[in-house]
């Protein structure tokens, strides 16, 4: 008629005030299980009453009130642990980092495809492009096609492979990053399918950041403010 909770007693196991020849108490999962009990209860009232045995009624019907209070307070504490273990914290959404906008660029020096050491600061001013998250051609050429005259655009990836860079010409400055120095600057890991660039100006200081490489127009404005 019941079941043992989650630690393997039962759910009476141990409770004081349960006199002992009743002897082990099992509560029901179901309150309805309980209906045969109280019938058969009301039916020895009945009988009682009927055979002018008044004597036993009271004494039944205190038996009756204590036992379904007491079984009443099992079901009340047994009920929750039925749920234990099955509660699943909801994720948290994806949250944009904190901007790096008017922090001072690193001093980093990343790779080139020879693995000839880099320093990125004599690159600027400049578009610096993450594409450890995705190689995206296309919005690398929209960003160098945007350019202004003097404003450098820099693919940076990750580990030692240089990113297969656009065409020559195109003025891009393809690194690789190994130390992972830029990602640690920017305090967010790559996301598949994601651009991250920032936009530095010549004296070294990140006026934007986009966790997010959008079109060309949300952020042409910037990069042609760098030229100033």
């Amino acid at each position: 008629m019941g079941k043992p909770d989650a630690e393997g007693h039962g759910p009476a196991d141990g409770l004081p005030g349960l006199p002992p020849e009743w002897g082990r108490v099992v509560v029901p999962d179901d309150a309805s299980a309980l209906a045969d009990e109280a019938a058969q209860l009301r039916r020895e009232l009945r009988r009682a009453a009927g055979g002018h045995s008044g004597r036993l009624a009271l004494p039944l019907l205190v038996l009756m009130v204590a036992l379904l209070t007491t079984i009443g307070g099992l079901l009340a504490v047994a009920w929750p642990r039925a749920g234990r273990g099955t509660d699943r914290p909801t994720p948290a959404p994806y949250a944009p980092p904190a901007t790096v906008a008017g922090r001072a660029l690193p001093a980093l020096d990343l790779v080139d495809a020879g693995q000839a050491p880099v320093p990125l600061r004599g690159l600027l001013p400049a578009m610096i492009i993450l594409v450890d998250g995705c190689p995206c051609p296309e919005r690398i050429d929209e960003a160098v096609s945007a350019a202004p005259p003097g404003v450098a655009v820099v693919t940076v990836a990750g580990g030692r492979a240089v990113a297969t860079a656009p065409p020559a010409g195109r003025g891009v400055r393809a690194l690789a990053d190994p130390a992972g120095g830029l990602r640690s600057f920017l305090g967010q890991p790559a996301r598949p399918g994601t651009l991250t660039a920032l936009l530095v100006d010549r004296a070294g200081t990140v006026t934007r950041t986009l966790p997010d490489l959008g079109t060309v127009d949300s952020y042409r404005s910037d990069l042609n403010a760098l030229a100033g």
